[in-house]
């Protein structure tokens, strides 16, 4: 306690709880220096699992009756065990163990590949240093302070610093695929002034605790030698090697481990991934609470029908059915409401329980669709799509918004630099013997009368790009970003060649001169700062500063008249399409270097608030540059971006482009994608537009949100049209510092004012481009429309790290497998190669995924209420005794056996339109927008089919039974007869409104659809046909077939089945198509026209 009290005095209080202090190899610092006793940390075993041996069955159990629908069937299981009902436990018991063993078995062999992946990797071999030699171990055995050894292509076992490499310039590089996708070299580094021989380093760690973020790393060393000051060095990422990356061209590298197991960065980073819920799922709660209601409703009917009918003289207690003594003493209020839940059983068959283990097999079966497009399959990388989660699938075809990115998203992400500008003057490659000469001025100021820049502005220039970069020269160019080999190319273009770094040197190669300049520090790039730096020294002892960035980053830092001679050519190169920066460069005196060399050493020795300080130090140090001039790099479009844009506008989908870039350059790309046509009126809401008129910015937003709201939303006579055409005649375009102002007004309420106009005008514009975002900004664009009125259905496409806020904030998340990492594709619920697969994506699979669930929802509320309405009317024939109309097989294998198959084919196989019509004409998609056919009309409709299917076979079978001597041998059918062509017809009815409704055939359909017909006749057959030894009543022994032996009851059922599904035959013929079917009619029509005429 003192101890903390006088460091925090002294101001080292950064040795606290969020900081940990690791004994290299175990051992202890020297006696002069304060011993901590390391606190316990996790062994290195990695467990993704979700359940054990032991504790799996309570675990599941209690996850599964979590679910509503499974509760609220194990109360009444209960009821039916404790209370005398008038059916048998089995028949509510036996369904619902149907669907929680088939859930536990799905999860146990999900999560057995999950141990059997997690022993993989703990009984992964190793070799970790004990007395100096190296020890064979499996993985979950290394422990915090252990030394590890990792040779070439092998992964690391955990988040190791690195102390040793097998390289002479203490260097190994790294391809961290595996945890962000990105393939190319990364080069970590060693801690300087390590000992060669590690088993006599005395040193201990003081790190960060764990924290997720793979690019973030906060630590020292302390490194103690006798009769010595401790040295201190800063640790930051480039010396940490995270569990997961693989060692390349690198013999072995020593590690010492400051991370294992489940607090690896890797593993912190799988955790913790938010669960999305589909509209689909929303609307089975709605109905099944209709439902519910109708099944309470009921069986109060019921119970109050029955004791007002007891009430009649002679109906309580009639002579063959006298009471016992204990029902007389029983209190009449307890008997009500035990005959009330005996109704609640009786009926509870409404409420389809089987539906959603179904609805999880159509779900987890029709993800592997995706999976085997072989449109989706990309031979350059050789992958095709992938679903992280199977939950969403008809999601896809209820989109109304897409978000998306722009670099690598709606381009390639592959860099070629086109052009440059030095001091004003646009320069552009012409292939030419000499070098410099290659240099071709195509524009500049007119007032020059020079036709090129100084010779020594031009060498300055390429020697800033040879410079100003983090790439490394290992069999050809390495870095983390494509922008930097095309600039360090392009520099090659004109005989300066970048050749390499080694022990902090760069060496160039100017023509036949090599130029060699020490490396002093690299001020690294972020998002926030969007520039970086590097401070070299010459040999002739000057040191330069130099720094490239986005032109908003660098013009702040320059000289103003310098500005304006490269702001125009930045400004047409944007224009163009091009990815601008700039590049300025800055003569450090002695004085300044010591203040900077200084501040960053402290700022990187700073375990609190490192980011905070290197920033200000590079604040400090970037400014009074000099501008040289700046870059042009093209990016070139997607494969079919075009349309792919063009597709889904004309599905109805509104397309947002949330970006990075500048205006200029995200304007062109959105002409070039079609987003904007050239009679599209282009909206403008940023910093220039703010500052026009010399207003307070606040006033001018307002202005200008009120002008543009006028123009889109009430001057527009199709604005409160949904899906109206007419609306494509404006583009927005708004920036990240206005959008600031728009989300963080001075006051509350202008802010809501400000958001309601900035959401309506956004609405009412056929595409909105987004520039200058952080990706904080763009989950808040998201979540703004996401949360809008009539909460539209979002979807967010990106392929970087800035892309995951905004993915993970859409209902629907879309990684794409390209060149910024594998961090989208990570956080997403469903990736693909390309941008062009996002068409069929939602346009064909999303667009059949939505219709087979709705459905096979629609289906299973229907057949259920066809299968309990005929019940509920029976016991109004019955004097409401809670007789069963139906045996206690068929009530248990209804749901079970009879209907289930054929609706789990249909949900994976229809297409009642083909996939290529779906793709050509995309206006087929908007038919099923806003959850169309899971909306109450549609349900209402379905309902009330099931009322008329049930009201017919009750009643066709009672005129039947109008004569009860049906059998050729003149005895009489009984109830249980009476029950059972009900059941038959019921079967036959549901099973073949199927088959109407099937429009695409396979073997299967037919398989399921006829099997299970006749499975129920032969299961019917065998089970009245034998004496069951178990049952101490049966009841249908010999019914099925002596009422099949009746040509009258032939008949009827023929003529119920026939009149039950007279509706579905006749409705199409007689009405005009409408809805998802329409269309095709429609199509088939016309192409049947132009074949006649």
């Amino acid at each position: 306690m003192l101890r903390r009290i006088f460091n925090r005095l002294l101001g080292g209080d950064e040795r606290r709880v969020d900081s940990r202090t690791i004994y290299i190899g175990h051992r202890s610092c020297p006696a002069s220096e304060a011993f901590i006793p390391p606190p316990k940390f996790c062994d290195n075993r990695i467990v993704s699992s979700k359940y054990t041996i032991w504790n799996f069955l309570p675990k599941n159990l209690f996850e599964q009756f979590r679910r509503i629908a499974n509760f609220y069937f194990l109360i009444i299981f209960l009821v039916q065990v404790i209370v005398d009902t008038p059916t048998s436990p089995v028949t509510s018991g036996l369904p619902l163990f149907f669907v929680i063993i088939v859930t536990a078995i799905k999860q146990g062999y999900e999560d057995w590949l999950r141990h059997k992946a997690d022993n993989e990797v703990n009984k992964y071999p190793v070799k970790v240093l004990e007395d100096g030699k190296p020890v064979d171990k499996d993985s979950e055995k290394i422990k915090v302070g252990d030394v590890v050894e990792v040779k070439e292509n092998e992964t690391f076992p955990c988040d190791l610093i690195l102390l040793q490499s097998s390289r002479d310039d203490n260097t190994c590089f790294v391809t961290t695929a595996s945890l962000d996708g990105e393939s190319n070299h990364k080069t970590h580094y060693t801690v300087p002034d390590t000992e060669k021989d590690l088993d006599s380093l005395s040193a201990t760690i003081e790190c960060e605790q764990p924290q997720p973020d793979l690019y973030k790393f906060v630590g020292r060393m302390h490194i103690y030698k006798s009769n010595q000051e401790p040295a201190v060095r800063s640790l930051g990422p480039e010396n940490l090697l995270l569990k997961g990356a693989t060692l390349k061209n690198t013999q072995k590298i020593l590690g010492v481990a400051v991370y294992t197991g489940m607090e690896t960065k890797m593993a912190l980073n799988y955790q913790g991934k938010s669960q999305k819920r589909s509209v689909v799922e929303k609307s089975i709660n709605a109905f099944l609470l209709v439902y519910l209601c109708i099944l309470l409703s009921k069986a109060l009917v019921c119970t109050t029908l029955k004791y007002v009918f007891q009430n009649k003289p002679g109906q309580d207690e009639p002579w063959y059915n006298e009471k016992t003594q204990r029902e007389k003493d029983t209190n009449l209020y307890l008997k009500m409401f035990t005959d009330f839940l005996s109704f609640m059983v009786l009926f509870n068959f409404i409420i389809p329980v089987s539906m959603y283990v179904t609805v999880e097999m159509q779900k987890f079966l029709g993800s592997f669709f995706i999976g085997w497009d072989k449109d989706f399959y990309d031979p350059e990388i050789k992958e095709g799509a992938l679903v992280n989660t199977s939950d969403l699938n008809e999601e896809l075809g209820q989109v109304e918004y897409v978000f998306t990115d722009k670099t690598g998203t709606l381009t390639q992400n592959n860099m070629e630099f086109i052009e440059c500008c030095i001091d004003g003057f646009q320069y552009k490659y012409h292939d030419s013997s000499s070098e410099l000469d290659g240099f071709g001025v195509t524009y500049g100021p007119m007032s020059k009368l020079q036709q090129k820049a100084g010779w020594e502005r031009e060498e300055l220039f390429l020697r800033a790009l040879c410079l100003c970069h983090t790439v490394q020269e290992e069999k050809g160019f390495i870095a983390s970003s494509p922008d930097e080999i095309a600039l360090v190319k392009g520099a090659m273009r004109y005989g300066f060649t970048f050749m390499g770094l080694e022990s902090k040197t760069m060496k160039i190669l100017n023509k036949n001169d090599v130029e060699m300049y020490e490396l002093l520090h690299v001020l690294n790039f972020d998002p926030v700062r969007r520039r970086m730096s590097v401070i070299v020294r010459t040999r002739s002892g000057d040191t330069l500063l130099f720094c490239k960035g986005a032109d908003s980053s660098i013009f702040p830092r320059v000289k103003l008249e310098e500005v304006e001679r490269i702001r125009m050519h930045v400004e047409r190169s944007a224009t163009e399409g091009y990815r601008t920066l700039c590049v300025a460069y800055k003569c450090l005196s002695a004085e300044e270097y010591e203040h900077a060399d200084k501040g960053l050493k402290e700022a990187r020795l700073a375990l609190q608030d490192r980011e905070e300080k290197l920033t200000a130090v590079y604040n400090q140090v970037e400014t009074g540059m000099s501008l040289i001039g700046a870059t042009a790099v093209e990016d070139r479009l997607q494969e079919e971006a075009a349309e792919t844009m063009e597709a889904l506008q004309g599905a109805g989908i509104k397309v947002w482009v949330l970006t990075g870039d500048k205006m200029e350059t995200a304007k062109s790309t959105c002409y070039a994608c079609r987003l904007f046509q050239r009679n599209t009126e282009l909206l403008e809401l940023t910093v220039r537009t703010l500052e026009e008129r010399g207003r307070r910015r606040e006033d001018r937003l307002h202005e200008l949100l009120l002008e543009y709201h006028k123009k889109t939303v009430q001057d527009s006579p199709l604005a409160k049209t949904s899906w109206s055409v007419g609306n494509q005649d404006y583009g927005f375009i708004v920036d990240g510092a206005s959008l600031t102002m728009v989300l963080n007004s001075s006051s509350d309420s202008n802010t809501s004012h400000y958001k309601n106009l900035f959401l309506q005008i956004c609405q009412n514009c056929t595409a909105v481009l987004c520039c200058r975002m952080a990706p904080l900004q763009k989950a808040q664009i998201v979540k703004l429309v996401k949360n809008s009125k009539g909460s539209p259905i979002t979807l967010s496409i990106g392929d970087g790290a800035n892309d995951v806020s905004m993915i993970l904030e859409a209902h629907v998340g879309i990684g794409i497998k390209g060149k910024e990492g594998r961090q989208a594709v990570r956080n997403s619920d469903y990736a693909i190669p390309k941008l062009k697969h996002l068409k069929k994506l939602l346009l064909a699979h999303g667009h059949l995924y939505y219709v087979r669930i709705a459905h096979l929802v629609q289906y299973f509320f229907y057949k259920n209420l066809c299968f309990i309405l005929p019940q509920f009317l029976y016991q109004f024939f019955c004097g409401y005794s809670q007789q069963p109309l139906y045996d206690a097989a068929y009530l248990t294998m209804y749901n079970i056996c009879f209907t289930s198959m054929p609706i789990l084919a249909y949900s994976l196989l229809e297409q009642h339109i083909g996939m290529e019509v779906l793709l050509c004409n995309a206006t087929l998609y908007s038919d099923i927008a806003k959850n169309a056919m899971l909306r109450w009309p549609p349900f209402i409709y379905w309902t009330l089919l099931g009322v008329y299917h049930g009201l017919l076979f009750f009643f066709g079978v009672r005129l039947l039974f109008g004569n009860l001597a049906l059998p050729d041998n003149g005895q009489v059918f009984g109830n249980w007869s009476y029950g059972t062509i009900v059941f038959t017809v019921l079967v036959f009815t549901v099973t073949l409104k199927l088959a109407l409704d099937t429009r695409h055939w396979t073997w299967i359909n037919h398989f399921v659809i006829w099997g299970s017909l006749a499975f129920y006749v032969l299961f019917s057959l065998f089970w009245g046909g034998i004496i069951w030894p178990f049952l101490s009543q049966q009841r249908l022994y010999f019914v099925f077939a002596n009422m099949l032996s009746s040509v009258s009851t032939w008949l009827v059922m023929i003529l119920l089945v026939l009149l039950s599904l007279l509706p579905e035959i006749l409705l199409p013929v007689l009405r005009k198509p409408r809805g998802p079917h329409a269309r095709q009619v429609q199509l088939k029509q016309t192409r049947t026209q132009t074949l006649y005429f």
